[in-house]
């Protein structure tokens, strides 16, 4: 069973930065994608940054140029560091990963808890 585990969330005022990590852990063979998604209330799960495991990286339009995503495969951990953060950023942030644990398997989706991330002065 592969498990993935957030932490980084918190309260932080507009303009400020938060960096979310996600680590996997369990029975792991390999990891192909990982990526944040984010769920305020009242609306749908959104994907806002997504890694390959050959580090090519995409973002929502609305978190370009302000969000990172990062990964290190030695550890099984992808990071999300958020910066200019605006009261919209509000939002659950669960982390999403492709994990397979033995070679012949095919990949499946793996998710995490969730953390909270609220931008508030």
């Amino acid at each position: 069973q592969v498990q993935l585990v957030e932490s980084g969330g918190g309260l932080v005022q507009p303009g400020g930065s938060l960096r979310l990590s996600c680590a996997a852990s369990g029975t792991i063979f390999s990891i192909n994608a990982m990526g944040w998604y984010r769920q305020a209330p009242g609306k749908e799960r959104e994907l806002v940054a997504a890694i390959t495991s050959g580090g090519s990286t995409s973002y929502s339009d609305s978190v370009k140029g302000r969000f990172t995503i990062s990964r290190d495969n030695a550890k099984n951990t992808v990071f999300l560091q958020m910066n200019s953060l605006k009261p919209e950023d509000t939002a659950v942030y669960y982390c999403n990963a492709g994990v397979r644990t033995t070679w012949y398997e095919k990949y499946y989706e793996v998710w995490g808890q969730g953390t909270l991330v609220t931008v508030s002065s």
